[in-house]
Formats: structure tokens, C-alpha cells, sequence
């Protein structure tokens, strides 16, 4: 009598609601508004840096900046965008819609940044935006986006989509008076370790 008590408030233990697994939330992205990282100031006539500026570094996954020697994923400074390679951040980019990016290609290669290369190219046409000689204007590239595995081991989708402050449309953007370096992004970021965003 005794065992068969036990055995059944051990099935009604088993069994409780509250030990299931919660169901799993949707991925939605988060944006990150006006960040801003503005870029060394350089005497135009010499060519030199008269003012360096700091790196901003920041964190995917606690979604705000933090400091150099925290477990950052990105830095920002001008066009530049440096992963933590401290950290193991590795990055690559990839051609596509952000929104029907649902997981990690198997073709993906990450890399990590070296002194020699940055897993996120800078220069025009080259990694993520554009540069136009005539009107100086600084344009994301449309359908390029940033895959990370970061510092957390996760993986995470990150579109840049504007460098402007305020985000101006191309019709309002004015380069020579809108405060550039100042970042517009989403991301989104799957905590569980696994390759798949939704």
C-alpha cells in the first residue's frame, strides 16, 4: 500500500505542468537607433590624425554598449566595424533579404578579425556600404547582411540601415550636414545556440 501511494505521487510529480518546457517565443529583431561611433578627425591638408576616437563596443546579447575589456561583439568607428576576436566573435556577410534570412547557410564561413583583415570588410563596395565620390554620401548596400557567431557562442543576423543620424531618406540626406557615423541597425539574436532565426 505504501509503495503503490509512493509510486503514484511520483507519477503526479513527473507529470506536474510546471516542470514542462516553456514553449519557445518568436524571434523578433531589436533596433539599435543613432548609435553613434564617429570616426578619427583628420587634418584634410596632411592627411593625419589630429583627434583619435574611441571604439563603441557592443553587446548583441545584452543589447547595449560596454567597455573594451567586457565580452563585447561589435565596434563601431566611422565605417569601421571590428569584431571581438578576443572573444572568438567570428563574422561573414552574406546576400539576402534580412527578414527571409532564417538560419545560418551551411556555405557560411566565419572568420575572425586579424591585424592584417577584418571579418567585416571596410572600403566602398567592399563589405557593407557604399561610398558616392560625388555626393559623399555613405549608403548601406541593400541585401547585405552580417551573420556573427558571438561572443556567447550564439548566432545573430545584423542589417546596417543607415549612418546618419535620425536615419534621413535618400531625397533628405545631405552629407555635407547630416552627422554621419551614427549607426541604425537590427538584429536578431538566437540564444539557444542553434543556426535556425525563427
Amino acid at each position: 500500500m505504501l509503495l503503490s501511494l509512493f509510486l503514484s505521487l511520483f507519477v503526479f510529480m513527473a507529470c506536474d505542468p510546471a516542470d514542462e518546457d516553456e514553449p519557445q517565443l518568436p524571434l523578433v529583431a531589436e533596433m539599435v537607433v543613432d548609435l553613434s561611433a564617429p570616426n578619427d578627425v583628420i587634418d584634410r591638408g596632411t592627411g593625419q590624425v589630429v583627434e583619435e576616437k574611441p571604439f563603441q563596443y557592443y553587446s548583441l546579447s545584452e543589447n547595449k554598449l560596454l567597455s573594451e575589456n567586457e565580452s563585447w561583439d561589435l565596434a563601431f568607428k566611422g565605417t569601421t566595424i571590428r569584431t571581438n576576436a578576443a572573444k572568438n566573435v567570428r563574422a561573414t556577410l552574406v546576400d539576402g533579404v534580412f527578414q527571409e534570412i532564417k538560419e545560418v547557410p551551411e556555405t557560411a564561413t566565419f572568420t575572425l578579425d586579424t591585424e592584417a583583415e577584418l571579418a567585416i570588410p571596410t572600403g566602398s563596395g567592399n563589405g557593407w556600404y557604399s561610398y558616392n565620390p560625388s555626393t559623399h554620401a555613405i549608403k548601406p548596400i541593400p541585401g547585405k547582411v552580417i551573420l556573427l557567431q558571438t561572443a556567447s557562442g550564439n548566432y545573430a543576423k545584423v542589417e546596417i540601415l543607415s549612418y546618419y543620424k535620425g536615419s534621413p531618406s535618400d531625397e533628405e540626406l545631405d552629407p555635407l550636414t547630416d552627422e554621419g557615423a551614427t549607426y541604425t541597425f537590427q538584429f536578431v539574436l538566437q540564444p539557444n545556440g542553434t543556426t535556425k532565426f525563427e
